[in-house]
């Protein structure tokens, strides 16, 4: 038995015109959001693993490392607008290189931030 006034129904015949350009990017978002949040997540066990052995090994006298030196080293690497500091503005760098990669010739690809914000929280 269905209902005469279901509300989800009476939403996607108000969001029509938005799906057929929408739908599209924004499952790639999403779907992409969700990859690189896992992909993130594992890169983030890996550099721990690295960083608790690296420690470990440098407290108990058989390396020395200098961490100064890697700081600088990998904000020079990720400073896209070459200040010194990895701040805000580069990330929104970051964001549009990747954006451009990822709606290069993608059809209807207006959906893409809002799906990839949603699939990166929700994954």
């Amino acid at each position: 038995m269905t209902e005469k006034n279901d509300v989800i129904e009476d939403i996607i015949e108000k969001a029509k015109p938005i799906f057929g350009n929408m739908t599209f990017g924004a499952v790639m978002g999403y779907c992409s959001g969700i990859a690189l949040q896992k992909v993130g997540k594992a890169l983030a066990v890996i550099v721990g693993i690295g960083f608790v052995g690296l420690q470990t090994a440098a407290s108990m006298g058989y390396i020395v490392v200098d961490w100064e030196k890697i700081r600088v080293s990998v904000v020079s690497s990720i400073d896209q607008n070459k200040d010194g500091f990895f701040t805000a503005d580069d990330a929104k760098i970051f964001w549009q290189k990747f954006k451009k990669l990822m709606v290069h010739r993608v059809p209807s690809a207006g959906g893409f931030s809002l799906g990839f914000l949603y699939g990166v929280r929700s994954g």
